[in-house]
């Protein structure tokens, strides 16, 4: 029988002793106990203690339209008294699923999407793109194309193949070894990059070069796909220059390589436009989407695919199209009721223009505090609600600052009514995309007293 809620007092003697909590040493989690959140209405998260602050971390990337959105909390009952749950292995769907299969192929036409494969979350979607580029490749009759190139600094989840094509050492040392096969360019970081090349077009044509000569050494017949987040995030929000992407496109073309877009920060507006590939005018061959597709409130995720790849297995007839692969909550019902209804209230809502806006105000606002105080090296951003403030310890040799200081900031702003992430030696800003100006300005408040306090 399961025991009835706990008193405050119970949850916080308890905090972090019978789990173990993501992105965390346990011992740490024991020695300083994770904020515990109670509760949530449009930007504001609330925790134990009754203290209300603006969320700027927006969940995870995922909570784009708050924490009150009525219209997906609505469609999810209706879902659960409907049919709350059934498989979508062959032979059965069902009708929430169809109906999400078809917006999304109309939300994401401009982007040459067509297909979607449903999963239950980022890391899912990005093992699905991995294996279906593959297969891809051996419908095609080329069985040598199973390398992936991906980025220095890009995160693509934890799962065995996405921590593979992961570019930071932090979400692969302890789990080595890991998928061959798989191969990293520098980033086109300008902040800090192998070249020191400060000039974001100049060093875009730099990782561009780099790309075209890995394929060189490696073989292009070898290569199966390339990888890369439009925007990198957790990596700390690093947008290319707009140059960069599009040359991606067109060495993959050149070389016959398949171009995977991961957009489960980037999708549904949080760059200012619908989609990280839009932003860039890139047609991908697969989008990985998940997070803000429901709001964060149900797990769940969706590749999508273009026209050429959907005919390449479609009109196979030697069965080596058939998909080997799946997850038990692929296109779960419930899951597709949310996110028709985030779909709807996304567009009704308009959310990439106002996330533009606010996101411009944010970035404008960070690097006035870069002006201001020393110990921010670089500020990051201006597409979208996507910033992130790199701390160092000097300006001149851009050393990184002593690790407990960004815990020191992060706990310094959350008393200050806003919480932020803290990756490595980056703050991180992604809060959901309906803030207000003055909401944004709050942010920013609570940013500029938090390094006062330092």
């Amino acid at each position: 029988m399961i025991m009835p809620a706990k008193d405050s007092n119970f949850l916080k003697e308890n905090n972090a002793r019978y789990q173990f909590h993501p992105m965390a040493h346990p011992a740490d989690s024991l020695a300083n106990p994770p904020k515990i959140i109670t509760g949530g209405k449009g930007v504001h998260i609330t925790d134990i203690d009754g203290k209300a602050v603006i969320d700027a971390v927006g969940g995870l990337w995922n909570v784009n339209l708050g924490y009150s959105c009525e219209p997906v909390k609505e469609a999810i009952t209706r879902q659960l008294d409907a049919l709350p749950y059934y498989s979508t292995f062959r032979g059965t769907s069902n009708d929430a699923v169809i109906h999400l299969s078809y917006e999304l192929a109309e939300f994401f036409k401009p982007d040459g999407m067509t297909r979607a494969f449903f999963t239950s979350g980022g890391s899912d979607s990005v093992e699905t793109a991995l294996r279906l580029a593959r297969q891809y490749h051996k419908i095609k009759g080329e069985h040598g194309r199973t390398k992936y190139i991906s980025l220095k600094k890009g995160y693509h989840g934890t799962h065995t193949g996405g921590a593979s094509v992961n570019g930071n050492a932090n979400f692969r040392t302890a789990y080595e070894p890991l998928l061959p096969g798989c191969y990293h360019i520098p980033a086109p970081y300008t902040y800090r990059n192998p070249f020191k090349e400060t000039d974001p077009e100049k060093l875009a044509a730099l990782c561009a070069s780099a790309l075209e000569d890995e394929i060189a050494f490696q073989s292009a017949n070898t290569i199966a796909a390339f990888i890369m987040e439009p925007i990198l995030g957790a990596g700390g929000v690093i947008p290319p220059h707009k140059s960069f992407l599009p040359m991606v496109r067109k060495i993959c073309d050149k070389h016959g390589i398949l171009l995977i877009t991961d957009e489960v920060i980037t999708a549904y507006g949080r760059t200012g436009a619908w989609s990280g590939a839009r932003l860039w005018n890139v047609k991908p061959d697969f989008m990985c989407t998940a997070k803000a597709i429901t709001n964060g409130y149900f797990p769940f995720g969706a590749v999508m695919m273009s026209q050429v790849v959907a005919d390449t297995f479609e009109n196979d007839k030697t069965g080596a199209a058939a998909i080997g692969h799946g997850y038990t909550y692929s296109g779960h019902p419930v899951g597709a009721a949310a996110a028709l209804a985030c779909l709807e209230e996304t567009i009704r809502l308009d959310v990439p223009t106002n996330a533009a806006a606010r996101g411009t105000q944010l970035y404008e606002g960070a690097k006035k505090l870069q002006e201001k105080y020393d110990v921010i090296g670089d500020v990051r951003g201006g597409h979208g609600l996507m910033t992130a403030l790199e701390l160092v310890s000097d300006r001149a040799t851009k050393a990184p600052v002593d690790k407990a200081l960004p815990v020191k900031l992060q706990d310094a702003i959350y008393d200050n009514g806003v919480m932020v992430r803290v990756s490595g030696p980056n703050l991180i800003l992604s809060p959901p995309l309906i803030l207000t100006e003055d909401e944004t300005a709050q942010i920013l408040s609570a940013l500029d007293a938090g390094f006062a306090s330092l």
